[in-house]
C-alpha cells in the first residue's frame, strides 16, 4: 500500500519550482532532483500551471475554463 504520509508543498514553493524550470533551461527531472522532490510532482505542477496560463496541450480544459464554458452555455 501507499505511504500514509503525503508531503505537502506550499503554493509559493510550487511557483518557485516552476519558475526555476522555465528560467534555468534545465529539465523538469534535473530541477526536481536538485530540489529533492519527485519529478512526477514537479511535472504535474508544471503542466497544470501551463494549462492554467492557456499554454497547455490542445484539448485540455482547466476548471476555470470549464466553469466559464458551462456558464456561457447556461449549464451548471
Amino acid at each position: 500500500m501507499g505511504n500514509k504520509y503525503t508531503k505537502r508543498y506550499t503554493e509559493e514553493f510550487k511557483r518557485d519550482a516552476i519558475a526555476l524550470v522555465d528560467s534555468s533551461g534545465k529539465t523538469v527531472t534535473a530541477v526536481a532532483r536538485e530540489l529533492g522532490i519527485s519529478s512526477e510532482s514537479l511535472r504535474g505542477w508544471y503542466r497544470k500551471a501551463k494549462t492554467d496560463q492557456g499554454e497547455g496541450e490542445s484539448g485540455e480544459l482547466t476548471i476555470a475554463r470549464h466553469r466559464d464554458h458551462l456558464l456561457v452555455s447556461g449549464r451548471r
